[in-house]
Order: C-alpha cells, then structure tokens, then sequence
C-alpha cells in the first residue's frame, strides 16, 4: 500500500515524525479545540516548488476567508521564488524583461462543481454528503485535489529513546484522530544509520504495535510507519524514526527465570494474578534517588525509557489474567500498559493517587473476564463524608494532629467488579498503595480499615443486586506494612484491638479506643511470608501481598520470587537487571 503514495518528506517543526501525503488530496478535519484544520501538498515544477501547506482555522469561520488565507500564502511562496529568479538574473536586463509578472492565484473551494462562498466551516463540516468520493474539490491555479474530510490521521508518532535488543519496541506516544489502533496498519523497518537519514536503506523487520528487537538489529536504527484507518477510510501514513540505534540487551534478568513457570495463561477456572509496584518515575529519577535511595544503580538504568522496558517486558512474560500496579505513572498507564496490553487483549482502568502524576492501575484479560463497574476514591478526602467510616471518624477527629494526617494522605483505592465470562461468578478486586511513613503505622492502619469498610458496605449491595451471583474478594497492593504489623493481623485473624501497638506509632498522635473488624476470610497467596518484596541496602522487608477470600478461592500456585543471592550482584534493586526496588507477586488463584 505505501509503494503507491507519493511521499513527502518534510519534517514538521513541531513533531518527531513525518507525515507521507497523497499529493491528489487537501484534507479538511474538524479538530477538538473547535478549529478545522486543513492541509495540502502544492507542487509546481516550473518554479520548483514542494511544500506542504497546513492552515488552522476557526471554525464559525466563513469558508471565503481561509481561502483567501490560502491564496496569500501560496502567491507568498510563488512570488518568493521568482525574486530569487530575479535576484540571480540582474546582470541580464533583457532577461529580467523576459520573466513573468507576479502570479496572481486563484483558490476556490468546489461542491459538485459549484463554488463554495458564503458558508463556515461549521455548516461545510455539518453536510451529509462530505463523505461522497469525489464530491468536493479545491482548485488552486492548476492544482485540483479531492477533498477528504475527517479521515483518519495520525497526529503524533514518536520513537522510544532507548531501545534494547530482545525487549519489545513500541511507539513511545501514538496519537490518532478519527482512527482506530486495533485498525490500523503499523510497520517496522531497520537500516543502517547515515549523516543523512534520506539515504539510509530501510528493510522491513515486522508488522504491529509491537516488535521484539532482535540482537540481529543491534547497532541499526528504527522506524516505525503508521498507516491510520477506521472501518472505512485509511488516512496518511506517518513515519518516525529513532534518535539512537538498538543497544546490546543487560543480559539473564531475575524474571526471565520465573517466565519458564509462567509461558501459557492458566486454562479451566484457574486465574493468574499479578501485584507490582513499578517505581512511578516521579521517584526514580529525582537526585534524592540518584544520590541517597538508589546510588549503586547506574543512572541510565533509572531513566524511564530504559526501566519501562524492563517492566513491560517483565509483565508480558506472566501471561496474567489478572494485574494490579501500583506506583504507575499516569503517562506510562495511557502510553505503554493500555496500548500495549490492548493488544494483548487485556483492557485497564487506572486510578490516580490524589495530585501526583502516578497511580493504581488494574489490567483484566478481556476472554477471561468482563467489566461490571469500577470505583475509586482517595481515601482521605471520603473519610469524613461516607457513613460507613462514621464510627472511626468520630474517634480520630477529637486529635487534631490524627485527622489532619490522616486527610491529607494522598492515598488511594481502587476496586474493580468483574464478571467470570459465560457464569455466575463476581470477582471483586481491590488495588492500594498505603501510606509509606516509619511512624505511620496508625495511619496505614486506619487506612486499611476504611478500605475494608468501603468493601465490606459494598458487597452488601452486590448481593441484594446480584443475588445468585457468587462474589469473591481479591486485594492486592503495596502495604508498606510487614506481617507483623496490624494490617496483616486484620487481613488474616479480622480483628485488630484497640490495644494494639500499631495505634501508637506516633505518640502525639496515638489512636485510642478503636478496634477494627472486617468480615471476609482472608489469607495471602504467598503464605509462609516471603523474606522480602522490597530489596535495597537501607530496608528489606516484605511489603507486598495478594490477599484472597480464601472460603471462595484456594492458591494454585505461587511463582518463586528472586533471592537475595540473585539480586546481590548488583547490589539491590532497581538495577540494570530489575526496574523496580519491588519484586512483582505472581500467584495462580482457582475458584473452590
């Protein structure tokens, strides 16, 4: 298909990429800020002339008046090489007398062959007929191009800044308007690279959202062409190609060993669960990270660009039907997990943690599971307002300096309702990242216990709704909390007293007489704990969990997480070889 397009390569001042135009065609496409946007390529070969034209123009804007915009800029562009011609001749007076006058161009907008005048583009985009091939024309001198309006078009396309060989390449910002991706036509190409990019020979390498860099392509460049389509139409491709060439991969990863465990989904009712916080890049790339948290890690292995490979590749190679992150940046959830996994046939929802830019995110494959509705909240905004945290927080609002902790924790939960496809079964998955302070014990208590009241009130209005329905309740997250600490006593035993010494982890705001309960039968899928889910030379502990209803569920099997003897070559992690300073938890989950 691209053979036959007359390509343009003219790079955009704003943009990474090149838009490869069909020289017989001026695309008019309503843009969402309410302008129209319309763009052209005009070639004339007796004055050397091969430009793409882009205009933005108000929509309630008289058609009459972007042509005469247009006219200005083309007999501007015109004009301009005939002073050149000129400029080189005046030496010659007779051949100066010989050049033409300046051009006087003509533009006109054709509907079925009838001028266009007195109508905005709000009324010219509202027509019935500007899908009709053929239909509409503009004609500037002697240039006549069809008119295609909204057709699918690609409005960015950017390449990745590092790219390593083995670990999957995917654009790094995909933007496309009027177009389906799923739709779309996506084509990879290697070539050596040149001083001058026009020259290097590009050879076909893949098809696809993704490609899977091979260490045959080390040492090349990439680019990527986006073909945009919807059910109709296709649009103009778009190209991008990469800044830096394939790099040589780091070698044997912890996780590639646990992948062998992990190569087919589970069949039958067996469902596979992840949990993994990603170390939002908000944390990773600040210099307390570089220099105090993380300084054995090389700072090229902390960049972004470099880690989400990693972790993407990592998630991937657990065929997970189920997966929770925490710590996912709000860009990498839009530009990297949902594209990613769409195509994997895994669909998202993604919850942000107050005003930061990182998050909780919940993945379910789509064969598997079908989404019922979701819920999310940040935990300390609600704790006054829901009647169900009415008891706790008439305890905590007499201390001043426990509720204003407690409110103004960015904390947040997110839970997910899903369907077991062609069944009676409800999965109720719940997603959180807890408060990480030392001293904050009491508050990451409180915080698990407001989540477990949010559950426990909503699952009582499942069941009046869903009535013959079967609910089970999988948690999992980040709790910045060991087993010995009251959140895995309230998860597993139900109860904890108010005299427990998690309420007083800070003295000035020590809680006192509270006791919380929660009525699910709970347990970890890791149980006997591991020794650790957090590895890094100033704190190793064990902070992560799957928790599942265990009446409803039983573990399967759990994968092996890495040991320390595998991780202490590079000293801890995030390194080279782990993005995060987290192991992700990986558990095949069955109903009873």
């Amino acid at each position: 298909m691209l053979t036959r397009l007359n390509f343009i390569s003219r790079r955009f001042s704003k943009a990474a990429h090149k838009l490869l135009f069909d020289m017989e065609k001026a695309y008019f496409k309503k843009a969402p800020d309410n302008r129209c946007n319309i763009t052209f390529r005009y070639t004339n070969d007796v004055h050397k002339i091969d430009r793409v034209f882009n205009f933005s123009r108000d929509i309630n804007e008289k058609v009459v008046v972007a042509l005469d915009r247009i006219k200005v800029n083309v007999e501007k562009e015109l004009n301009k090489k005939l002073n050149k011609q000129k400029n080189k001749k005046k030496a010659k007076p007779e051949e100066l007398k010989e050049l033409p006058p300046p051009i006087d161009v003509e533009v006109t907008l054709l509907r079925n062959q009838e001028a266009l005048k007195d109508v905005a583009f709000s009324e010219l985009l509202s027509f019935e007929d500007i899908n009709s091939e053929s239909l509409y024309s503009l004609k500037i001198l002697e240039n006549n191009y069809n008119v295609v309006f909204n057709c699918p078009w690609v409005t960015e396309v950017k390449m990745p800044t590092s790219i390593l060989a083995n670990y999957f390449v995917y654009p790094s910002r995909l933007l496309l308007e009027y177009a389906d991706t799923d739709k779309s036509e996506i084509i990879w190409y290697k070539g050596l690279p040149k001083d001058d990019e026009e020259k290097i020979e590009w050879q076909q390498i893949g098809t696809g959202f993704t490609y899977l860099a091979t260490s045959a392509d080390i040492g090349y460049k990439l680019k990527v062409v986006v073909v945009p389509k919807n059910a109709e139409r296709e649009g103009p491709a778009a190209e991008a190609i990469s800044k830096c060439e394939v790099q040589a991969d780091p070698g044997s990863c912890p996780f590639d060993t646990r992948h062998l465990f992990t190569q087919d989904r589970c069949s039958g009712t067996k469902f596979r669960v992840v949990s993994y916080n990603l170390l939002a890049d908000l944390y990773a790339d600040s210099e307390t990270a570089k220099k105090e948290l993380f300084p054995y890690c090389p700072e090229y292995a902390l960049n972004i660009d470099y880690r989400k490979q990693l972790f993407m590749k990592e998630l991937i190679g657990y065929n997970a039907d189920l997966m929770c992150t925490q710590e996912t940046d709000d860009k990498i959830f839009d530009l990297d997990l949902k594209p990613v996994f769409a195509n994997r046939g895994m669909d998202g929802t993604f919850q942000a943690k107050g005003v930061t830019r990182e998050g909780l995110a919940t993945f379910w494959n789509k064969n598997r599971f079908e989404l019922v509705e979701k819920h999310g909240m940040n935990i300390g905004e609600k704790v006054e307002k829901l009647p169900e945290f009415a008891h706790i927080w008439d305890n905590v609002k007499t201390n001043k300096a426990l509720w204003t902790r407690l409110v103004e924790r960015s904390t947040a939960l997110q839970v997910t309702l899903l369907r077991v496809k062609d069944s009676n079964k409800l999965l109720l998955v719940a997603n959180t990242h807890l408060y990480f302070h030392p001293d904050a014990d009491h508050i990451r208590l409180l915080q698990i216990g407001l989540s477990m009241l949010f559950i426990e009130n909503y699952r009582k209005e499942l069941k009046t709704r869903f009535p013959n329905d079967q609910i089970a309740l999988v948690f999992c997250g980040d709790f910045n909390s060991v087993p010995e600490c009251g959140i895995y006593k309230l998860m597993t035993e139900k109860f904890v007293p108010q005299d427990f010494i998690d309420w007083n982890s800070n003295e000035e705001q020590a809680v006192k007489g509270l006791e919380l309960r929660q009525p699910f039968d709970m347990k970890s899928a890791y149980s006997p704990e591991l020794a650790f889910t957090n590895f890094t030379p100033h704190f190793t502990a064990t902070l992560d969990y799957i928790f599942y209803e265990s009446d409803k569920l039983e573990v399967n099997e759990v994968i092996p997480t890495p040991s320390a003897e595998e991780l202490h070559p590079h000293v801890a992690i995030p390194s080279i070889v782990c993005p995060s300073d987290h192991v992700a938890l990986v558990a095949n989950l069955d109903w009873k």
